[in-house]
């Protein structure tokens, strides 16, 4: 029997509407359906998931005891993979019609690449300004940051079988729960040589409906942290790479809490001057975010840019308390910096 090219992998939990969107637009593919396989790999699903898994995948893999996260189902996913490339898909991203053929295209085209991955649409399905800032955002930074990169997305990407393996896999041990285990990835597989290409033309749709209050916990508890930890035991609080924090980032993290203080203590003592600073001070964020405000002005206009202002002043914030809080934090630096190594990764099905 041949083998496919591509396994393309789906972790799922709970997520019955959204799974099934995703994997019919699986099936929507044009890559030919012999060249890839689809695995379902359900982390311990108490909903119909499993039964809508039926319907599409040619394989559903159960994670014994979950739910175990995301990167445990992927892993459990890609001991059962026979392809040479394995996709990996979150179950709630629609990819377009060619995601699979231009993957496939890109790792046949580069028998070097370790590892690719693409960007959401300008179509996310949620309404909602905090749901449309937050996928229209990952698709803005996605978009301007095309070619090399050292980080990896695993909401819709793909790593070469041979560099997934020699890496690890995902570290399921660290990251039980969705955090940034694929950017930790990202981290090993540079550090072993494995090239890896942001590539925005590869799309999918996020079906996720995010709340301000679910934002503020994933940006703080769930990335953050993590990855500022993750950064001060690879002692690179000043990584380099297009999606990492860049210089000026870095300057609106500090303004941000320093204009908050401002506004505080100007309420408290009645001070002018302070609540004039505070102006100034948000008004650097602003003018610093007006290439980001420009474009969210094309894409859905003024009155949605002014509206993520706010939000981009929190996200600034959280950033601050998140370095302090890491820097802060001895467990975060007492983790070894390489992932648990899942043997089963080695067995013969995925190191041939």
């Amino acid at each position: 029997m041949t083998r496919p090219y591509l396994s393309v992998i789906v972790p799922a939990y709970n997520c019955e509407p959204a799974l099934a969107r995703a994997l019919a637009a699986l099936s929507a593919s044009d890559l030919p359906r012999a060249d890839w396989e689809l695995i379902v790999a359900d982390d311990g699903s108490t909903d119909d998931t499993p039964r809508v898994a039926e319907r599409f995948a040619d394989r559903i893999v159960r994670v014994p005891g979950g739910p175990k996260g995301p990167a445990r189902a992927r892993n459990d996913g890609a001991e059962e993979a026979g392809g040479e490339v394995l996709v990996f898909i979150d179950a709630d991203v629609c990819v377009a019609p060619q995601t699979l053929r231009q993957f496939a295209a890109l790792f046949r085209a580069r028998p070097a690449l370790g590892a690719a991955f693409g960007a959401y649409d300008l179509v996310p399905d949620a309404p909602g300004v905090v749901s449309q800032y937050r996928n229209l955002l990952h698709h803005y930074v996605h978009s301007r940051s095309p070619g090399p990169a050292t980080t990896f997305w695993a909401g819709c990407g793909a790593v070469r079988r041979t560099a997934f393996v020699a890496a690890g896999g995902f570290d399921a041990v660290r990251y039980p729960r969705p955090q940034i285990e694929d950017i930790e990835l990202g981290y090993r597989l540079t550090a072993l040589g494995f090239p890896i290409l942001l590539v925005p033309e590869i799309t999918g749709t996020h079906l996720k409906r995010w709340t301000f209050r679910g934002g503020i916990v994933t940006d703080f508890r769930d990335r953050g942290v993590p990855w500022m930890q993750l950064l001060l035991e690879r002692r690179e609080t000043a990584a380099a790479g297009p999606l990492n924090l860049a210089l000026r980032e870095k300057v609106f993290t500090v303004l941000a809490p320093l204009g908050l203080a401002c506004v505080a203590a100007s309420l408290v003592f009645g001070s002018l001057v302070l609540a004039l600073a505070a102006i100034v001070l948000f008004l650097c964020i602003i003018v610093g975010n007006a290439p980001l405000l420009r474009w969210f002005v094309r894409v859905r206009g003024w009155r949605f840019a002014i509206a993520v202002v706010p939000l981009r002043v929190a996200y600034y914030v959280l950033n601050a308390i998140s370095a302090g809080w890491a820097m802060l934090a001895p467990a975060g630096r007492t983790h070894r910096a390489g992932p648990a190594r899942d043997d089963r990764l080695l067995s013969s099905r995925t190191s041939s």
